[in-house]
C-alpha cells in the first residue's frame, strides 16, 4: 500500500513509498483495530520533520511514515474490542504512546518525564498519511456519523481541550472557580479551536493575532460571538483595558514575547496556558518586578501543554458534536485546503509552507464510505 514518508535526518526527503499493510492480528490479545484512513490533517510539524529539524524512524527502518491528525473507519476489529469500535465507525486514533514513565502505565503519556517520545507519524513510530493502519483500541476514539465531514479536526481541538480542561482542574484548589472572560493569543488553527471551546464553555471571548481586517479568521470568531483585536491596531494591554479582565488565557501564537504581555494583563486568580513550542532564542525585556508582584498577589498561574489524553479525546468529541449543533456549518469553514491523493504531496508540502490563508491543510486519502444499517 501506498504511504508518504520521509528519511529522518534528511531534509526534504518526502516521498511516496510502498509499505507492507497491516493486519488486525498485529496488536496483541485481540484489541487490533484495523482503519481504513479517510482524511490526514497537515501542519507545521510534518513541515519541520521534512526540514529533518526533528523526527526519528521506528526501530529496524531507515523512513518514517509522517501524519499524526488522523481520520478513518473502521474495517475489522479483533476479538477483544470494545462494541462501541465496529467495522463501518469512524475513528480517530490519539498520538503519543506509553514510554517508561509512571504517567503512560496510568494512561497520561502526555505527563512522561521521559527525554524520548513515542509519537506516531513524529518520533519512532510511523504515523497515518498511509492507505490503512492498525491500532489497539485503546488509542482509538469513535466518533458519530455526523461528524464525518469535519472528525479529522478531533486531534488537533484535543490541544485546545487539554489546555482548557487543565485550567479548569488547576482551579479546583480555589473551591468555586466561574471564569467570565477568555483571550485566545492567535487565531490560525489552533486559536480558533481553543476559541470554539471557550465559547462552549459559556466565556465572553476576544482574540488578539496579528493579521488586521479583512481577515476570515476575524469573521470565524465574529460568528461565534467573540471580539477580534489585531496587534499592529492595538496593544495587548489596550484590548485588556476594553475587554478585559482576563480569567483565562490560551497563548496559539508561536511568538514567546507575547506571553509576557499577557501574564501582565491576566486577571486575578486566572490562568494563562501556554502551547506554542518555540524552538529559537528570542529574547525579550520583561517587566519583571510587575509580573512577579502580579502573580503574587493575585493567586495567578501559568502552565504549560502538550499532546492529549483519553479524556481530553473524549470532551473533543462532545465539543464537536456541540458546535454543529450551535454553530452549524463553522467547523467546515476550518478545512479550507484539501489536498486529493498521497501522490500529491509535494503539493502538500507547498500548501503548508506558501499558503498563508489556509486554516487546515488535509490529505483525502480515500472517500468516505457508508457506514453499516
Amino acid at each position: 500500500m501506498k504511504a508518504i514518508a520521509v528519511r529522518p535526518g534528511t531534509a526534504n526527503s518526502m516521498h511516496l513509498r510502498e509499505v507492507p499493510e497491516p493486519n488486525v492480528t498485529d496488536v496483541e490479545g485481540g484489541r487490533g483495530v484495523l482503519v481504513k484512513v479517510l482524511r490526514v490533517g497537515v501542519d507545521g510539524t510534518d513541515k519541520e520533520i521534512n526540514a529533518a529539524e526533528y523526527g526519528a524512524a521506528p526501530p529496524g527502518d531507515d523512513y518514517l511514515i509522517t501524519g499524526h491528525e488522523s481520520f478513518g473507519q473502521v474495517v475489522e476489529v479483533g476479538p477483544n474490542v470494545p462494541t462501541t469500535i465496529r467495522p463501518g465507525t469512524y475513528v480517530v486514533a490519539s498520538v503519543r504512546r506509553p514510554g517508561s514513565t509512571i504517567y503512560g502505565q496510568i494512561g497520561l503519556q502526555d505527563f512522561t518525564t521521559d527525554d524520548v517520545y513515542y509519537e506516531r507519524g513524529i518520533n519512532l513510530l510511523h504515523g497515518y498519511l498511509t492507505e490503512y493502519y492498525v491500532e489497539d483500541a485503546q488509542y482509538v476514539f469513535p466518533l458519530p456519523d455526523n461528524l464525518a465531514e469535519v472528525g479529522v479536526l478531533l486531534e488537533p481541538t484535543t490541544v485546545a481541550e487539554k489546555g482548557i480542561n487543565h485550567a479548569f482542574e488547576i482551579q479546583r484548589r480555589l473551591k468555586v472557580w466561574e471564569p467570565r472572560s477568555a483571550c485566545i493569543l492567535g487565531s490560525g488553527t489552533i486559536g480558533l479551536l481553543t476559541a470554539l471551546a471557550a465559547r462552549l464553555r459559556g466565556l465572553e471571548l476576544t482574540v488578539y493575532s496579528l493579521p488586521q481586517r479583512p481577515y476570515r479568521n476575524a469573521d470565524l470568531i465574529g460568528e461565534l460571538g467573540g471580539a477580534y483585536f489585531s496587534s499592529q491596531d492595538a496593544t495587548l494591554a489596550e484590548v485588556s483595558s476594553e475587554r478585559g479582565p482576563f480569567d483565562l488565557m490560551f497563548d496559539a501564537t508561536g511568538f514567546s514575547p507575547i506571553v509576557w504581555e499577557a501574564a501582565e494583563v491576566l486577571g486575578k486568580n486566572g490562568v494563562l496556558v501556554l502551547s506554542s513550542i518555540t524552538g529559537g532564542d528570542r529574547k525579550a525585556e520583561i517587566s519583571s518586578d510587575r509580573i512577579n508582584q502580579s502573580f503574587v498577589l493575585g493567586n495567578k498561574v501559568m502552565v504549560g501543554t502538550v499532546n492529549a489524553s483519553p479524556a481530553d479525546f473524549r470532551t473533543g468529541v462532545d465539543d464537536l458534536i456541540k458546535a454543529e449543533a450551535l454553530y452549524p456549518g463553522w467547523l467546515e469553514q476550518l478545512l479550507t485546503t484539501p489536498i486529493r491523493g498521497l501522490e500529491n504531496y509535494e503539493q502538500m508540502i507547498r500548501e503548508l509552507t506558501e499558503n498563508r490563508e489556509a486554516i487546515k491543510v488535509y490529505v483525502e486519502v480515500a472517500q468516505n464510505g457508508a457506514p453499516p444499517a
